[in-house]
């Protein structure tokens, strides 16, 4: 796999939706119980923390396909190695909004940091083609679509969904479409990890193709905890939009003023 470090494609705007999307993940992951210090042991109890925040705000397929909150959360830690488990939630969930809140929840500084890397690399260009208020309604309506479209293959799945993937493999997908000849400078593992200028086309579909091999592989083995699929849906969904934000026309060539005298 190829690793983006940014890419050769200048906008027109800042990119003020994009920044504010990394800020907003980058506050919630540090307010979450998940952001431990990396390299420190997490005992069973922060464990349990974690696994109640997930089943707070995480989407659940079980919950999105039914319309009905799960009936039980993560308790303490019963001892070393256990949580109390099925014991009441103190809240009240509402379904479909756990699939726009997973979106903002990661389960670990790799996940997060990852994510937001893509993000940085390669929404700024789609915000700069759709525009402010259409890149955020497309980023959040793409997330969620890309979760209740993966909640669809497991319709009474209890595993916990969260991370911005399915909203930001819709922006590779937009990215693909409407900029297929930009340069994206990444570091390939095989060159030892030498910073190469690459196609976008060469990126993405690189990255999709493996997402769709891991997606296949996952339905068989269980995927390691990651929900490919999500990336293949708002990917393909992604891909849609740009197909559709493409311009009819060229765009005219810049006037030619005459020199003063």
């Amino acid at each position: 796999m190829v690793i983006p470090v940014h890419d050769r494609n200048p906008t027109r705007r800042t990119p003020i939706v994009t920044w504010a999307l990394i800020a907003a993940n980058i506050i919630v992951f540090l307010i979450s119980p998940v952001a431990t210090i990396p390299g420190r042991h997490t005992d069973t109890q922060q464990l349990c923390k974690q696994q109640a925040f997930f089943l707070h705000w995480g989407a659940v397929p079980d919950e999105l396909v039914h319309n009905k909150p799960l009936d039980y959360s993560i308790g303490n830690a019963a001892d070393a190695t256990h949580c109390f488990k099925q014991i009441p939630p103190t809240y009240d969930k509402i379904p479909a909004l756990s699939a726009l809140t997973n979106m903002f929840v990661h389960g670990g500084w790799l996940h997060l940091l990852g994510n937001m890397l893509f993000l940085l690399v390669f929404g700024n260009n789609v915000e700069d083609r759709l525009g402010r208020i259409k890149y955020l309604l497309f980023y959040l309506a793409t997330g969620m679509a890309a979760t209740y479209g993966f909640a669809l293959t497991g319709p009474d799945s209890q595993q916990t969904l969260v991370g911005a993937s399915g909203a930001i493999a819709g922006v590779l997908g937009a990215y693909l479409v409407l900029y297929p000849r930009a340069r994206v400078v990444s570091l390939v593992p095989f060159l030892l990890f030498l910073p190469v200028p690459l196609p976008a086309w060469v990126v993405l579909i690189f990255w999709f193709v493996l997402q769709a091999i891991y997606a296949e592989g996952a339905g068989v083995g269980g995927g390691g905890g990651v929900a490919y699929l999500v990336h293949v849906i708002g990917f393909l969904l992604g891909v849609l939009v740009g197909v559709a934000a493409r311009p009819r026309t060229a765009r005219p060539p810049p006037p030619i003023y005459p020199y003063a005298r």
